[in-house]
């Protein structure tokens, strides 16, 4: 391992982050980059703190390159957000991907993300969704069906994103040997608890909690970051999210609700009906709910609803620096997609990089009217990079 590569969302950035960046270092890496969420995350909704907060805070504990994962692919569905970050890591040369797991050993969750890509699990997987249940919990029994055990591990939030990661990298046949890293001290969305002494807290967790509470789970110089952030208005104002969402999707003509991605099976009419009687986002997600659809999928339905992003997306299509340390940066000469810190320079290299740009754009557009204090238009483009 030379050159390690993470995919993370960093949302916020804690002591867990800390620990697997010291982790991947002490494994042999070189050199650290993040693919990192911009302009929308993986929830289906916008980061508590913008990017360059997240980039500044990932830089000061150990990354060397920080890249976008743009909006588009950010708020996807698991496969796609996995099948996006392995594209641009391995286009920036990574040799290896680091990623936690509640199974740390790449034999199983290889053999888990073989099986998912079998012909054999299709007829399996269409029997268990026509009983009703979710895609994920279908997909689990299906797998432990043809190999007893692999259900288990289908059950756990890591190791799924972990699998789609070792999925994408076999469907791409890209040159990364897969490093997961136990989770340490905090299940996803669990109780907080220590490593080594360190206290530690999911970022579910973080995110549940005042910003007064974060300073034992976060390392201090993070701490520095979130405090100015506050101060300076650029934290999350979930009443701005809401009434942003609704008044976008109220202002959508019905017939664009059928050209949204994820719409499927009549979809599109139950969204229509949910957004004109909907009196808050809960109502929206209650009205729309099924047993067919976590949670989870309905955010981020709604939001790609709000955003207009189309079902067809192609692969990303460029690198876009969001932050680095000066000697990190003769990287990106040997890319292999067109790299640089300026969106707009980016969006001129082809058509499906104008496309991706301006999606990206509009999500972060969206993310400037979420704030405590509402930013102006145009940050994607005009945002400046952190070099250290």
């Amino acid at each position: 391992m030379e050159f390690a590569g993470i995919i993370t969302e960093y949302d916020p950035f804690h002591n867990g982050h800390a620990a697997q960046l010291a982790a991947v270092r002490r494994a042999g890496a070189r050199c650290i980059a993040v693919c990192m969420s911009s302009g929308a995350v993986q929830r289906g909704g916008v980061s508590i703190v913008p990017e360059s907060v997240r980039v500044r805070a990932a830089l000061a504990s150990g990354a060397d390159l920080v890249v976008a994962l743009p909006a588009p692919y950010a708020c996807a569905t698991a496969e796609q957000f996995a099948a996006a970050g392995v594209h641009l890591l391995a286009a920036l040369g990574c040799d290896t991907l680091a990623f936690g797991a509640e199974t740390p050993d790449p034999a199983p969750l290889l053999q888990a993300a073989r099986l998912l890509r079998e012909e054999a699990l299709q007829p399996l997987l269409r029997r268990k969704l026509s009983a009703g249940v979710t895609y994920a919990v279908a997909r689990s029994q299906a797998a432990e069906e043809l190999a007893p055990g692999m259900g288990d591990l289908l059950r756990t939030p890591n190791n799924i994103l972990g699998v789609e990661y070792c999925k994408a990298i076999l469907a791409q046949q890209a040159p990364l040997t897969p490093l997961p890293l136990p989770r340490w001290g905090a299940a996803h969305g669990g109780a907080p608890g220590t490593h080594n002494g360190v206290a530690m807290a999911s970022a579910s967790h973080l995110r549940g909690i005042p910003l007064a509470q974060w300073a034992p789970f976060v390392p201090d110089s993070a701490l520095v970051l979130y405090q100015q952030a506050r101060t300076a208005g650029q934290w999350l104002d979930g009443r701005r999210l809401e009434t942003a969402l609704l008044a976008l999707l109220r202002a959508m003509p019905p017939e664009r609700f059928a050209t949204v991605r994820g719409v499927s099976e009549g979809l599109e009419h139950r969204l229509e009906a949910a957004v004109r009687e909907a009196g808050s986002l809960e109502d929206l997600y209650a009205r729309l709910k099924t047993k067919r659809y976590p949670h989870a999928r309905l955010r981020r339905l709604v939001l790609d609803a709000a955003l207009q992003i189309p079902g067809n997306l192609p692969a990303p299509p460029y690198l876009q620096v969001l932050g680095a340390r000066k000697e990190a940066l003769p990287r990106l000469s040997r890319a292999g997609l067109p790299a640089g810190t300026s969106l707009a320079d980016l969006a001129k290299t082809g058509p499906e990089a104008r496309q991706i740009a301006e999606l990206h754009s509009r999500a972060v557009d969206f993310s400037s009217l979420c704030r405590e204090t509402i930013f102006p238009m145009g940050l994607a483009f005009t945002a400046k990079p952190v070099v250290l």
